[in-house]
C-alpha cells in the first residue's frame, strides 16, 4: 500500500514538473530539420505491451498524436483504454500530446440528419477530452481523422455506398465548429490530398482549420507533401503553387518502432512545419471542462421505432430504431437487440448496423414461423446512457424450404505461394 502511494505521488510530481517546463528550443531532428513527432493507436501495443516514452523523447521526438476516440463503440473502447495509459506517460516523459478522433459518416442523404450525427459525434469527442481533464499546457488541439466516405459497407468487404462531397463537407464542418465552440481551440483536420479533393468541397470555412496531412515518401527532407508530379490537388488547403497549407505532416508509416521505444515493428512518423514559437502557440491556453461537459452516467434514453419489415422465414425481420437522450439528441454509444421471454428465437441470428449515431438497423434471420412478442432493447456497456426498451409484436409466415443439393467434390489444385508485398515500398524507413 505504501509503495503504491509513493508511486502515485512520484507520478504526480513528474506530471506537475513536466507540465511546468519552460518553453525552450525544441530539437529539429525530423527530416528537413523540422520538429519530429509520432502518432500511435492500439497497433503500437502488440499483446498489450507498453510504450517506452522516455526512449522516444531521447530519440528526439517532441510530440505524439494518440488515437483517443472512434465512431464505432468497440474501437472507441480500445482507444480510450490506451489513451488513459499513454497520454499521462507521454507527458511525464516531456512530450506534447494530441488526441485524434476517427470518424465514420452516417448513411443518410438528409442534411438535417447528417448535422445531428456530426453534433452527436462532436459531443463524444468533447466528452472524451473532458474525461482526461480537458486541455493542459502540454496538449495540442484535438484532430478529426476524416478519410473514409463509405457509409454502407458491402458483405464482400467493398463499399456499397459512398456519401456525397456536399454531405462529407457538411458533416466535417459541423463537427469542427461544434468542438471549436466548446473547447475554444481549433481542431485539426487529418486526411490525405486525394480524399480532400475527391470527397470534399473547397470551402474557405474549412480552410480556417489547420491541416495534418498524410503523404508518404522516401525523401521527406526535400519533398513537399500533398503535391503531384504534374498538376495540382484542388482542395480547401491548396495553395497557388500547388502545395498544401499544412501544419503537421505524416510522412511515413514505416518508422522503426524499436528506435522510438515502440513495441510494434512499425510506427507512423510526423513533422511540424513551423517554428518553436508557432508550435508553442498551438499549446497555449487551457480548457477545463465544467459539469455540463462531463460524461453523463446512466442518462435516461428513449427508443423510437422508425420502421419494421417482416414477412416469411426466408427473409430477415428488420427493425430501424432511433435512440435519444433527454434533450432529443442522439445517444452516442450503445447497441440494440431483440429480447423475448421464451426460447422462440433460439437459433436466430441478430445483426445490427449503425447507419448513424443513435440509429440502428436490426436484422434477424433464421426465425421460425410463428407469432413473436418481445422488446427491442437499447443497452450501453459504457454506462453513459441508461437501458430502455420498446415493445414489439410480429408474425413470421413459413417461406419456401430450400432443397439441399449435393456439393461437388473439389479437385485439388496446386497452390502457389503469393509473393510478399512490401507495404513500405515508396516510404522512408526512419
Amino acid at each position: 500500500m505504501k509503495k503504491t502511494l509513493i508511486s502515485v505521488l512520484f507520478l504526480s510530481l513528474v506530471l506537475n514538473v513536466s507540465s511546468a517546463l519552460p518553453a525552450g528550443a525544441l530539437p529539429t531532428t525530423g527530416p528537413g530539420n523540422r520538429i519530429h513527432g509520432i502518432d500511435i493507436s492500439r497497433w503500437q501495443h502488440p499483446s498489450g505491451k507498453p510504450i517506452n516514452f522516455t526512449k522516444m523523447y531521447r530519440a528526439g521526438v517532441r510530440f505524439i498524436w494518440i488515437k483517443g476516440a472512434d465512431s464505432h463503440d468497440p474501437a472507441d473502447a480500445t482507444a480510450f483504454k490506451y489513451l488513459k495509459l499513454d497520454r499521462p506517460a507521454a507527458q511525464a516523459a516531456g512530450l506534447y500530446t494530441g488526441i485524434y478522433y476517427y470518424a465514420y459518416l452516417p448513411d443518410s442523404t438528409k442534411p438535417d440528419f447528417v448535422i445531428a450525427d456530426a453534433k452527436a459525434q462532436a459531443q463524444k469527442a468533447i466528452w472524451r477530452l473532458s474525461s482526461v481533464g480537458g486541455y493542459t499546457v502540454r496538449d495540442l488541439p484535438i484532430a478529426l481523422d476524416i478519410e473514409n466516405n463509405c457509409v454502407r459497407p458491402a458483405a464482400n468487404g467493398n463499399c456499397a455506398k459512398y456519401t456525397t462531397k456536399q454531405l462529407v463537407t457538411l458533416w466535417t464542418q459541423t463537427w469542427l465548429d461544434t468542438v471549436a465552440s466548446a473547447t475554444s481551440k481549433k481542431p485539426f483536420v487529418y486526411s490525405y490530398a486525394a480524399f480532400l479533393q475527391n470527397a470534399m468541397l473547397r470551402t474557405t470555412s474549412l480552410t480556417k482549420y489547420p491541416l495534418w496531412i498524410a503523404a508518404y515518401t522516401k525523401t521527406p527532407a526535400v519533398t513537399s507533401p500533398g503535391t503531384k508530379v504534374v498538376g495540382c490537388f484542388a482542395h480547401a488547403w491548396s495553395k497557388a503553387n500547388c502545395s498544401a497549407q499544412w501544419q503537421f505532416w505524416q510522412y511515413t508509416s514505416c518508422g522503426i518502432g524499436a528506435k522510438y521505444g515502440v513495441p510494434s515493428d512499425r510506427v507512423d512518423l510526423n513533422v511540424y512545419s513551423g517554428s518553436d514559437a508557432t508550435f508553442y502557440a498551438l499549446t497555449a491556453g487551457t480548457w477545463e471542462p465544467d459539469l455540463s461537459d462531463l460524461l453523463p452516467v446512466n442518462e435516461t434514453t428513449t427508443i423510437q421505432l422508425v420502421s419494421s419489415t417482416m414477412t416469411t422465414t426466408d427473409k430477415p425481420a428488420t427493425f430501424v430504431v432511433d435512440v435519444f437522450r433527454p434533450d432529443g439528441t442522439p445517444v452516442v454509444t450503445g447497441d440494440v437487440s431483440l429480447k423475448v421471454s421464451d426460447s422462440s428465437t433460439v437459433g436466430a441470428i441478430q445483426k445490427t448496423i449503425r447507419s448513424a449515431t443513435g440509429r440502428w438497423t436490426l436484422n434477424i434471420t433464421s426465425l421460425k414461423a410463428g407469432l413473436y412478442q418481445g422488446l427491442i432493447e437499447f443497452a450501453d456497456p459504457t454506462g453513459t446512457h441508461a437501458t430502455s426498451d420498446y415493445p414489439v409484436q410480429f408474425a413470421i409466415a413459413q417461406g419456401p424450404i430450400p432443397t439441399p443439393s449435393p456439393s461437388p467434390k473439389p479437385s485439388p489444385s496446386p497452390t502457389k505461394k503469393p509473393k510478399p508485398i512490401d507495404t513500405c515500398a515508396g516510404q522512408i524507413r526512419n
